[in-house]
């Protein structure tokens, strides 16, 4: 049985946007969709006389909040299968121990009372770079977001084993029945001194100068080493390859702009508690015209 996609709801026009893509998402896969608003109303409203009708307003917010969303997800979609929780913690812990049983966590870009001209919440940004899930956060132009513009774009490093961020776009491509863009980003090994080490999807080295070929065909190899699997086991999908010399960050956030949705993954280090993302990952949540999705991978 697939797991739910798990959307975190808490009633700004942000987590709209958030259920309005979830909902098609869930379509596009045969998914259900399970909404999650965290709310310590019990913490910090006083606890009403047991024979007071009343009901607290922190407990009437939250599960107008969550039955609100889900009307609204279902009129998106009468066919999905709609769930709701109001969960009494803090909306980190929640949305993170909800993505341990979650096809995907989709969160949206800011929440309530976050600052004015914040580029990305600080909810978001935490779940993902913790979550053992992929973490999608929905931002972006609107043509992005209707998702019309036919493609995805996958980011592919030169971390071999961070496979699972090409599958996660394979998947997607085919569930939306569109192209597939693979943009490896890579820099000289004669590029200007004294200018800041290459970045990479995440980290990226220049390309060595002892090996075979030129940057061009190395770059190449790379991209057909990463996408051989994909290619047989999606062979309806259209795939194209792009290789880019430059900054993977400004490669990858221009691809962004005639993108549905840009996947890239992020290295999980065990026993590691800090922001677990690459600063290609760090720019395209704050910055990118479309969807991000952010795809873990152990190390």
């Amino acid at each position: 049985m697939e797991l739910p996609l798990v959307v975190g709801v808490d009633g700004s026009e942000s987590s709209l946007l958030a259920v309005d893509w979830a909902a098609d998402e869930a379509a596009r896969h045969g998914l259900s969709l399970r909404l999650v608003h965290a709310s310590l109303w019990e913490r910090y409203e006083r606890v009403r006389p047991s024979f007071s009708t009343d009901r607290p307003a922190g407990e009437v917010m939250a599960q107008d909040i969550v039955a609100s969303c889900a009307e609204r997800a279902r009129l998106r979609d009468p066919d999905v299968k709609v769930s709701a929780d109001v969960v009494a913690a803090d909306a980190v812990s929640t949305l993170l121990r909800a993505g341990s049983e979650a096809f995907a966590l989709a969160t949206g870009a800011r929440g309530r009372g976050e600052v004015a001209g914040l580029l990305l919440g600080s909810v978001s940004l935490t779940v993902a770079a913790h979550a053992m899930c992929p973490v999608v956060v929905v931002r972006g132009e609107e043509r992005n977001l209707r998702g019309s513009l036919g493609r995805v774009v996958v980011g592919v490093g030169a971390v071999t084993g961070g496979t699972g961020a090409v599958r996660f776009a394979a998947r997607e491509a085919e569930a939306r029945g569109c192209a597939l863009t693979a943009v490896r980003a890579w820099r000289s090994p004669d590029h200007a001194p004294g200018s800041p080490p290459a970045e990479s999807v995440p980290g990226d080295p220049r390309l060595a100068t002892d090996t075979a070929g030129t940057p061009e065909e190395q770059v190449s190899a790379h991209l057909d080493d990463a996408l051989r699997e994909v290619v047989r086991e999606h062979p309806e999908v259209e795939v194209s390859r792009r290789a880019v010399e430059g900054p993977a960050h400004r490669v990858l956030l221009e691809a962004s702009a005639d993108a549905d949705l840009i996947v890239v993954g992020a290295q999980r280090r065990h026993g590691h508690f800090g922001l677990q993302l690459g600063s290609v990952a760090h720019a395209l949540l704050h910055h990118s015209a479309c969807p991000v999705a952010v795809v873990p991978h152990l190390v």
